[in-house]
C-alpha cells in the first residue's frame, strides 16, 4: 500500500505564525472558488433581473427551494471532509480509507439528488401552501421543474470538490468554477434573449444554463482526477458498485446533523423570503438583491469554514491537540477579520454595492432599491456573527461534532431568528425592515453558542484521545 504524503502543508503547524499560511494556502483557493459559484448564480440574477420584477420574483421563489435542497445535501455529502482529512492526518492505509469514503459519499449523493429532486416536482403546491402570488406562482414551479436536473450533477460535484481540496489540490476547485462562470453566463445570454441562434426562451432559459453549467462542472472533475497522476492513484471510480455500509452509515451519522444544520441556516433565509412574498412584490425583489450581497460576502468566511475543517480535521486524526487549538484559532481569525470589510463596505457604499447586481439609477427599480438599501443596513449589522458562525461551524465540523451543533441551529434560526421575524415583520410598522432584524437575531444567537461549544471543546469530550 502505498503512503499518502501529507496534504497540502504537510504536518499540523506548531505555532499560530504557521498555521495562518497553512490555513490560507487552503482558505483562499477554496474561497475564491466559493466567490465564483455566487457569481455563476449571481449570473443568473442579473440576466432575470432583465425580464423585470415578475420574473424575477418567480427565479427568487424557485431558487430558494432549489437552493434550499441543494445546500441541505452538500451539507450530507460534506461530511466526507471531516473523514477524508482524519485519514489523512492518521496516514495508516490513507489511500484506501480516502477512496471508501469518497465513494459513499458519491452513493449518498445520487441517493440525496433522487429524493430532492422529487420535493422540487412538488414546488408549485410547495408555494400555493404558503400563499404566494398565483402567477408567480405558476412560472416558479415549471422553473422548477428544469432546475432540479441540475441537482445530481451539482452535489456530485461537491464530493469531487471535497477529495481534490484536501488532497492539496483546492486551485482544481477554482479553475473548474471559473470555467463554470464561463458557461452559465454565455449560456442565460444564449438561451434567455435567443442569441446564437437559440431560442429565447426567457425564464425557462436561465434554468436550462444553469443544468447544463453543473453538468459542464461535474464532467471537468472527473477529466481533472483522471488525468492527474497524484489523484488519479485513488482509483475513485474503480469497483463503483461495492458497497461500503459501515463507512456509509458513519458519513450519514456525521452528515445528516451537517445537513440539517444547513437546512436551518439556509430555510431561515429561504422562509424570510416567503414571508417577503406576502408583504408585496417589490419587497420580494429587494430582498433577493439584498440578500445576493450578503451571500456574497458570507462565501469567503465559509471557504475558511471549510479549510478549517480540512485542518483541523488533519489535526484530530493525527491526535494533536494543539494543532486542533492552532487551526481554529487561525481559521477563526481570518473569518470575523474579513467580515469587518464586508460590513464597512455595506455600510458605507450600499449603492454601489447594489450596483452590481441591477440599474440603481434606472426609475423602474427606484423601489426595489431603496428597499434593498434598507435591508443592506442590518446586513451589514450581521456580517461579524454571519462569519463568527459559519467558521465556528466548520472547526466542530473537523473535530466530527455534529449533533449538539445542529440543536443550537435548529433554536437558533428557528426560534429565536424566524419567530422574531415573523412578529416583527407583521406585527410591527418595521415590515420587511423587521424580517431582516429578525435573520440577524438568529445569526447573534447561533454564532455566541456555537463559539462558546468550540471553547469547550476539552471539557466536554469533543478532543481525541
Amino acid at each position: 500500500m502505498l503512503a499518502e504524503p501529507a496534504p497540502l502543508t504537510g504536518e499540523p503547524a506548531s505555532t499560530l505564525r504557521r498555521e495562518f499560511p497553512a490555513t490560507l494556502a487552503l482558505a483562499v483557493p477554496l474561497a475564491a472558488a466559493n466567490l465564483l459559484q455566487m457569481m455563476v448564480h449571481a449570473i443568473d440574477v442579473i440576466f432575470v433581473a432583465r425580464l423585470g420584477d415578475g420574473a424575477l420574483a418567480a427565479a427568487s421563489l424557485g431558487v430558494s427551494i432549489f437552493g434550499l435542497l441543494l445546500w441541505t445535501g452538500t451539507g450530507l455529502v460534506g461530511a466526507a471532509a471531516p473523514f477524508v482529512a482524519a485519514e489523512l492526518g492518521r496516514r495508516k492505509h490513507a489511500v484506501r480509507e480516502v477512496r471508501r469514503t469518497v465513494r459513499m459519499a458519491l452513493w449518498l449523493s445520487l441517493i440525496v439528488s433522487a429524493l430532492f429532486m422529487g420535493v422540487c416536482a412538488a414546488g408549485g403546491p410547495i408555494m400555493r401552501a404558503t400563499g404566494q402570488d398565483p402567477e408567480i406562482t405558476r412560472h416558479a414551479a415549471s422553473f422548477l421543474l428544469i432546475l432540479m436536473w441540475g441537482m445530481v450533477p451539482m452535489i456530485a460535484a461537491s464530493v469531487l470538490r471535497i477529495f481534490v481540496s484536501a488532497l492539496g489540490r483546492p486551485t482544481i476547485a477554482t479553475a473548474i468554477t471559473f470555467l463554470a462562470l464561463f458557461v452559465n453566463a454565455l449560456g442565460n445570454w444564449a438561451l434567455v434573449f435567443g442569441h446564437l441562434g437559440m431560442p429565447k426562451l426567457g425564464l425557462h432559459g436561465s434554468a436550462l444554463s444553469s443544468v447544463t453549467t453543473s453538468t459542464v462542472m461535474l464532467l471537468a472533475y472527473v477529466v481533472v482526477i483522471q488525468s492527474d497522476r497524484r489523484l488519479r492513484r485513488y482509483h475513485l471510480f474503480g469497483n463503483w458498485w461495492r458497497s461500503e455500509w459501515p463507512r456509509f452509515r458513519e458519513l450519514l451519522r456525521i452528515g445528516l446533523p451537517i445537513g440539517l444544520i444547513i437546512l436551518a441556516e439556509a430555510g431561515l433565509f429561504t422562509g424570510a423570503a416567503f414571508l417577503m412574498g406576502r408583504i408585496g412584490e417589490a419587497q420580494l425583489a429587494g430582498h433577493t438583491i439584498a440578500l445576493q450581497v450578503a451571500a456574497l460576502a458570507f462565501h469567503i468566511p465559509f471557504g475558511v469554514a471549510q479549510a478549517a475543517t480540512i485542518r483541523v480535521g488533519l489535526s484530530y486524526g493525527a491526535r494533536d491537540h494543539r494543532g486542533i487549538a492552532l487551526a481554529g484559532q487561525a481559521s477563526l481569525i481570518l473569518g470575523i477579520g474579513f467580515m469587518v470589510l464586508t460590513a464597512a463596505t455595506m455600510w458605507i457604499f450600499p449603492r454601489l454595492v447594489l450596483s452590481i447586481y441591477v440599474d440603481v439609477d434606472a426609475a423602474r427599480n427606484a423601489a426595489l432599491v431603496g428597499y434593498a438599501m434598507q435591508f443592506l443596513v442590518v446586513a451589514a449589522a450581521f456580517q461579524l456573527f454571519d462569519g463568527a458562525q459559519t467558521v465556528a461551524a466548520g472547526v466542530l465540523r473537523g473535530l466530527q461534532d455534529t449533533r449538539v451543533p445542529m440543536i443550537i441551529a435548529v433554536c437558533g434560526y428557528w426560534l429565536a431568528g424566524y419567530g422574531t421575524a415573523i412578529y416583527l415583520g407583521f406585527w410591527t410598522p418595521l415590515a420587511g425592515v423587521g424580517i431582516w432584524i429578525g435573520l440577524a437575531v438568529g445569526l447573534v444567537v447561533v454564532a455566541g453558542l456555537l463559539l462558546l461549544r468550540w471553547r469547550m471543546r476539552a471539557r466536554l469530550g469533543l478532543l481525541p484521545a
